[in-house]
């Protein structure tokens, strides 16, 4: 089985090159059931090098990168998961607009800033990545348009691309109730309450999310600066993707 919500934002979201160079960036679910010999293939044909796995210690499981850890994948672990201090459950308890979410992905991205930092690092590092949480939604959401906003992809191709995770939504579902059978079953006991956004990839919430960030600090930059993302890892990663880039960096940026 490949990887469900798989795509290069490039391919949509600029498709005449403007800002992003094609093959570099990708982004997708995690792995149902776990990565297998057509993953690995689906890898291999896309050029990618840097799997950078969002999802928190308890989604992931080591079984489910192992067979492209083997084919010479390296797999990043930045865990972007709920902090101790309530923030996010209580965000997530009040939300009931789409905007809401946008601003549950800015205190998402605010509450693990080791996790943002790492990842980006990850990015920047030569060769394609890819980039997944456990739908390919949120997380994976809200990290893809740092970096295509980093490259000068307008906001409403971002959003657009963002809002393409709808036509997959059936699948990703599909996919995490058969892994999460104890979760389902919490959740049709009524024990566990999903907001209605959380269920969807509402535009509006992408376009809050990119509005927040601007408004607290000035554009990405400054909230990748807040989370420790050094300059020299932005120009780094712009100079492997930014449109017209024709070779990779000559260093790569460690983590």
């Amino acid at each position: 089985m490949t990887l469900v919500n798989f795509r290069d934002p490039a391919a949509l979201a600029d498709p005449e090159g403007r800002w992003v160079r094609p093959g570099v960036i990708h982004r997708s679910a995690q792995p149902f059931p776990a990565a297998d010999a057509a993953i690995v293939e689906q890898l291999r044909s896309a050029g990618i090098v840097t799997v950078i796995d969002m999802r928190g210690e308890a989604e992931a499981d080591a079984a489910d990168w192992a067979a492209a850890q083997a084919d010479g994948v390296e797999v990043v672990a930045a865990r972007i998961e709920p902090t101790d201090d309530g923030a996010l459950e209580a965000a997530m308890r009040t939300m009931t607009e789409d905007a809401d979410l946008g601003a549950f992905y800015l205190l998402m991205a605010e509450s693990a800033p080791g996790a943002v930092k790492l990842a980006v690092e990850a990015a920047a590092r030569p060769g394609g990545l890819l980039l997944h949480c456990a739908a390919g939604k949120d997380r994976t959401g809200f990290l893809t348009a740092i970096l295509l906003d980093l490259l000068g992809v307008p906001a409403e191709e971002i959003v657009a691309d963002y809002a393409r995770t709808n036509q997959a939504l059936t699948q990703i579902f599909e996919g995490l109730a058969e892994r999460n059978r104890a979760a389902l079953n919490d959740f049709n006991a009524g024990s566990l309450t999903v907001p209605r956004p959380l269920l969807e990839a509402p535009a509006d919430a992408m376009a809050a999310f990119l509005d927040l960030v601007q408004a607290r600090y000035g554009g990405t930059e400054g909230l990748l600066a807040h989370c420790g993302v050094d300059a020299a890892t932005v120009e780094a990663f712009r100079a492997k993707a930014a449109a017209g880039a024709t070779a990779e960096p000559t260093a790569e940026v460690t983590a």
